[in-house]
Order: C-alpha cells, then structure tokens, then sequence
C-alpha cells in the first residue's frame, strides 16, 4: 500500500512539472560558438500576475542570481555580471536575455522564474552548450607508389567533430583510411583522417575534406593533386630508351641494306658465269 501511494506522489509532481513546464516557453538547449553572443529567452504562456523577472545561474555550489526585472524598478544585472549579461527583451511576460562572447565558463543551465501573485516562481530552464569549430587542414603527400597519394584532414574542434575526405571523379577512390584523435589542454580535439588516394593519375585531381559538428553547419576544403609530372631521372630513362630505339633501328636499317647488297652481288656474279658458260658453248659448236 504504501508503495503505491509513492508512486501515486511521484505521478503528482510529475504532472505538477509538466504543468509548469507548459506555462513557460524556452528552449531547453542552446548551442552557440565560443566567443559569440548567446540568446536565452522565456515567454510565460498564461496570464500571471508577474511582479518580478529573476534570471539565475545553475551553479555546482546552487543557483547564483544573475540579474532581474522588477515590475517597479526595471532591470538589474547583478555584481559579476556586468558586461556580460544584458536585456534584450526586459517585459513580465516575455524576458530574454543576452550573454556576450561566451566562453567555457558560461557554459551551463540558466532559469527564468515568473515571480507571480498567488501562484510563486514559475521556472523555466535553457542549458547553453558550447561549441568550437575550426577550418580543417588538408594535406597530400606522395606515396612510394606512382598511382597513389597519401591525403590527410585534421580539424579541431569541440565537442570532437567528424572529418570525412571525398573525391568527385568516380574512377578515383580513398583506401586504407584511418582516424586518430587527440584530447588538447583547453577541451577541444583534434581528429585526423588519412586515407590512400588510388587510381589514375594522368590528370590533376581536386579532393576535399569537410568538418562537421553536431547540427552545426560543415566547413569544407578543397585541394588539387596535380597530374604525374616525370622526375629528372625519368626524363633520364626515357632518353636513354630513345637512344636505344634509334640505334636499333638503324642497325636494322644497316643489316638490310648490306643484305640487300650481298644479294645483288651473287646475282650479278651468277650472271656474269652464265654469260660465260653460254659463250663457250657457242664456241664449240
């Protein structure tokens, strides 16, 4: 019996909760870039009597006022907070507020509370996250193998975005890929992105890498491979095939000609005795 009378208390408050919930309007999380301005703002949904707009901060240690419109005295910004919080919207019904360039202390929950007659606080909650993105780095490095590139992306960021490279033509492809992350001292994380670039290489190659973050718009690179120049030494070999070449095609050449003259030698030889032996027998008779 008595378990279900908790369970009765706990399905109390839970629609209490709700109730409260739905009288206020806010959004539970906000994502913002460190160093950018951050927008919270709550609007109650019924018709109170609002004497007093109280904004606080939930703190580990408890919640810390941070700054309030009175219906009588207008806006206050509490001691600390100066410079940093400001009213954008300073009303009873519709209060929203503004933290300049945030940064990681910023990051947390904030409360709205309607102080209203007869019914007390009605508290909203938004919680701030921040979020850092930078552009990623593209780097391509030759491989051993002529008909491979080694291409590499890294890109900070915080939380750890995803680095994903790709290559448009369709004849050219991304092997062996690998990823490493690494944890730097103020939170953010670098992840890098390796990959092989295999097929041909006759003609230079544009490739990309995009960074991405949560819902936050991805940045995207881009980076050409340049076709498959010959080196000094290549050139080197390709001259000394030339030189080959011609040379045995001129002893071909040669071999031919010589043969040529060989043939009509003994032609010419054998005509010159058959003249002869013709003769003689013209003789004898």
């Amino acid at each position: 019996m008595a378990n279900h009378a908790v369970l009765f208390f706990l399905l109390v408050v839970e629609v209490f909760l709700k109730g409260l919930t739905d009288v206020i309007q806010t959004q539970q999380h906000v994502m913002v870039k460190v160093g950018e301005d951050a927008h919270v703002s709550c609007q109650l949904m019924q018709t109170k009597d609002v004497l007093q707009v109280t904004w606080q901060k939930d703190l580990p240690e408890g919640k810390k006022n941070i700054g309030s419109f009175n219906k009588y005295f207008g806006q206050t910004v509490n001691p600390g907070f100066k410079g940093k919080l400001e009213f954008k919207d300073a009303g009873l019904k519709n209060c929203s507020i503004v933290i300049r360039k945030v940064m990681e202390q910023d990051e947390g929950c904030y409360l709205c509370l309607f102080n209203s007659y007869p019914d007390g606080s009605l508290t909203g909650r938004t919680c701030l996250h921040l979020y850092e993105l930078h552009e990623p780095i593209l780097q391509i490095r030759e491989s051993n193998s002529r008909e491979e590139t080694v291409v590499s992306c890294s890109a900070t960021g915080r939380p750890a975005p995803t680095v994903t490279l790709n290559v448009p033509q369709q004849d050219l492809y991304f092997s062996n890929s690998s990823t490493v992350s690494v944890t730097n001292t103020n939170a953010t994380v670098t992840v890098t992105t390796t990959a092989v670039r295999s097929g041909f290489r006759g003609n230079s190659t544009q490739v990309g890498c995009a960074a991405r973050l949560l819902s936050v718009p991805e940045i995207q690179v881009f980076k050409t491979i340049p076709a498959v120049r010959l080196s000094s030494e290549d050139d080197h070999t390709l001259i000394i095939m030339v030189v080959v070449a011609v040379v045995c095609v001129c002893v071909a050449a040669v071999i031919i000609i010589l043969l040529k003259q060989k043939y009509y030698h003994s032609r010419s030889h054998r005509d010159s005795e058959m003249d002869e032996m013709l003769q003689a027998t013209n003789r004898h008779f």
